[in-house]
């Protein structure tokens, strides 16, 4: 057995190292990869680590077992895909080895070359370094056209993102390669370019730093700090106690000192982080539900420090030019669980954003104002985009990324796909479109209930599904054909989204594919549903899908006309060759028609068990008096049904419940 992913065939990975790091990133590949066969071996020459990574491993597989996110086979196969040694002939015919040993680049350089001995040309070199470029880490390597960074965040097993850095003899293709490698085993990984810390870090040893120094101003003591910062930053922990949880102050105290002779004056280590590191003293941190008072004045002026900081540090990340501004904005949040630093500085407005980093600048005069602060600033905003946008041949390829919300859709998303078109368009070049999602789960998880949340008046209701079919109606009516592909589920808007495009494709084998869950939430489709799925699998077959919100896997959606096909290799190739194939007229497609359909006007009797009988009302009017009419004004006629639900009081309680529950808790509807 193996994983084949680009022609690539994987049956084993490498982690060299079994200290604080490695044996998670060997869980997390284990985790991964072992339903493919995959063995995953975990390298140290200390007897003693090895025996510590696997406690630690079992220990975590255990709770897994026992929390349920395993189940007994999963985790057995598990435990037995991952092999801890001391011998390093067991990395021999590795296709991939990854080093996560001690920040030391003498020691990563022993291990790399020990490596190059026993693996061949094709095995890829990655090396977990928190802070040292490529180049240095890889020097002696005499291939380092397979050398890049791959930076993970704790704990590896579960934060998401990863920072891939290539470095300057690294191939373009094997850089391109990983990073669609590390989204196919469910990581969201960045390509940041070759700088001394990437970009992330300076970003949380930055805000560490400020609190160190807000510490040392006599600001507050620990506890005060790090309540402040949460409260500025939307942290998840402060910075101290994520110091402590970590093992982090050797490790910043090495960084920050580094980073001010390769990256910016600015960056230095204070000296009570220097002693604590020396002396492996933690930081006074609050206990559990311990809760920590500051007086107003206080807290005003930390959170004042703490959003200067945090702004001029992501901007000043931008500034030296080594990652993406959506990539970083996204990154930050995902790995540091930290409001997103340039959508939270639009939120607060970029002028208040702008002064107060200026104000931070002016208290520390080592740190030069951000050059992208000033024309974001002149511009009326930061820029920012859910999309990424590539270019196969002669198809342009739209990829929704919201990984932390699984793709869901709002109106600003659409948006920006309806720009793209648009721009699109125009170009000669550009034979047609693929849209699919970011990731291996979900296509698009639905519409953003947040947004749903905040509708208050049928008339806002009609107008939120009225906009939203506004762009679907414009990929509906596009010139060039638009192929869907679905590389996971699509509930509710994704489904919506996905049938106003020319076709569907699919991965092959998913259980489960399409749902239209709204009748679960208290509420109907508002994005076309009620409309276009009666004309694409028949009246019938529609309302018993609509009615009873039950799931359809790729089988029977191919089966019943929903989707073209399912696929087993590569799904946006096989998307780029359909376009081609419509482009040049040798594929003819079944287009959603736009004239009424036959309907016997009678809706059959569906058992709807504890869904609301309101709701369900409001909905089999929207689609048997929908499919009488034409599709246009059987989708106002789905805009006015929607806005009819917000006049329930069943809406309120399926959101509600949604919200306080989550999703497989049903609602206590009342029918009114």
């Amino acid at each position: 057995m193996a994983y084949y992913f680009k022609n690539r065939e994987i049956t084993k990975i490498s982690v060299v190292g079994a200290g604080q790091i490695g044996p998670d990133i060997a869980l997390h590949f284990a985790k991964s990869l072992s339903s493919f066969g995959v063995n995953v071996i975990v390298v140290d020459i200390s007897p003693e680590a090895l025996l510590k990574a696997e406690a630690k491993v079992y220990k975590k597989i255990q709770k897994g077992l026992e929390t349920g996110a395993f189940k007994p086979e999963q985790a057995e196969r598990i435990k037995n895909a991952i092999l801890f040694s001391s011998d390093y002939d067991n990395v021999k015919g590795s296709q991939i080895v990854i080093e996560a040993a001690t920040e030391d680049e003498n020691i990563k350089d022993k291990i790399f070359r020990n490596v190059e001995l026993i693996t061949d040309e094709q095995c890829i070199y990655l090396s977990n370094s928190s802070h040292m470029q490529p180049e240095v880490i890889f020097r002696n390597i005499k291939n380092k056209s397979r050398c890049l960074v791959a930076h993970y965040f704790f704990p590896a097993e579960i934060n998401p993102v990863v920072e891939l850095v290539p470095g300057k003899e690294t191939n373009k293709g094997l850089t391109n390669l990983m990073l669609e490698f590390y989204e196919s085993i469910g990581k969201v990984p960045i390509k940041v370019k070759s700088s001394y810390g990437y970009a992330i870090d300076p970003i949380f040893e930055g805000i560490c730093q400020i609190a160190i120094m807000c510490l040392e101003k006599g600001w507050g003591n620990e506890k005060e700090i790090d309540a402040a910062a949460v409260k500025a930053l939307g942290l998840g922990i402060g910075p101290f106690t994520a110091l402590n949880l970590t093992g982090g102050n050797p490790i910043t105290a090495h960084g920050l000192d580094e980073m001010g002779k390769l990256v910016m004056p600015w960056f230095k280590t204070p000296e009570t982080l220097r002693n604590k590191a020396q002396n492996k003293e933690a930081w006074n941190t609050a206990q559990r539900g311990e809760i920590v008072k500051l007086t107003s004045e206080n807290e005003l002026r930390l959170v004042s420090e703490f959003q200067g900081g945090f702004f001029a540090l992501a901007s000043y990340i931008l500034d030296i030019g080594i990652v993406d501004i959506n990539d970083l904005n996204m990154a930050c949040e995902m790995s540091l669980v930290i409001k997103t630093p340039f959508a939270f500085m639009n939120k607060i407005g970029i002028t208040k954003s702008y002064d107060l980093v200026k104000d931070f600048c002016s208290n520390h005069s080592q740190f030069p104002f951000p050059k992208v602060l000033e024309n974001a600033k002149n511009n009326g905003g930061w820029k920012l985009k859910d999309l990424v946008i590539t270019q196969h041949d002669e198809v342009l390829v739209i990829t929704i990324r919201r990984p932390k919300v699984l793709n869901a859709l709002n109106l600003e998303v659409l948006e920006q796909i309806k720009s793209d078109l648009e721009i699109a368009i125009k170009d000669f070049t550009i034979k047609g479109i693929v849209i699919t999602g970011f990731g291996t789960k979900a296509f698009v998880s639905g519409a953003d209930l947040n947004m749903l949340a905040s509708l208050k008046t049928p008339e806002e209701g009609y107008d939120n599904s009225h906009t939203f079919q506004m762009v679907l109606n414009y990929i509906d009516e596009y010139s060039k054909p638009v192929v869907c592909a679905m590389n996971g589920f699509a509930f509710g808007g994704g489904n919506e989204l996905a049938m106003a495009c020319s076709a569907r494709i699919c991965k092959k084998g998913l259980p489960v594919l399409v749902c239209q869950p709204e009748v679960n939430l208290g509420f109907i489709p508002g994005g076309g549903g009620t409309q276009r799925l009666p004309r694409l699998v028949g009246v019938e077959k529609a309302s018993e899908i609509l009615r009873t919100a039950r799931n359809i896997s790729s089988k029977e959606a191919a089966e019943i006309g929903l989707v073209y096909k399912e696929v087993e290799g590569d799904l946006i190739d096989e998307a780029v060759k359909l376009i081609m194939q419509i482009a040049s007229g040798e594929v003819k497609l079944k287009r959603v028609t736009k004239d009424p359909i036959s309907s016997n006007g009678q809706p059959a009797e569906i058992e709807i068990g504890h869904l609301s009988k309101k709701i369900d009302a409001i909905l089999v009017k929207a689609i048997y008096d929908g499919s009488r009419l034409t599709l246009k004004e059987g989708l106002d006629l789905e805009s006015r049904m929607f806005g009819e639900c917000l006049k329930t009081e069943d809406m309120k309680i399926g959101l509600e419940n949604f919200k306080t529950n989550g999703p497989k808790a049903k609602a206590n509807f009342i029918h009114k």
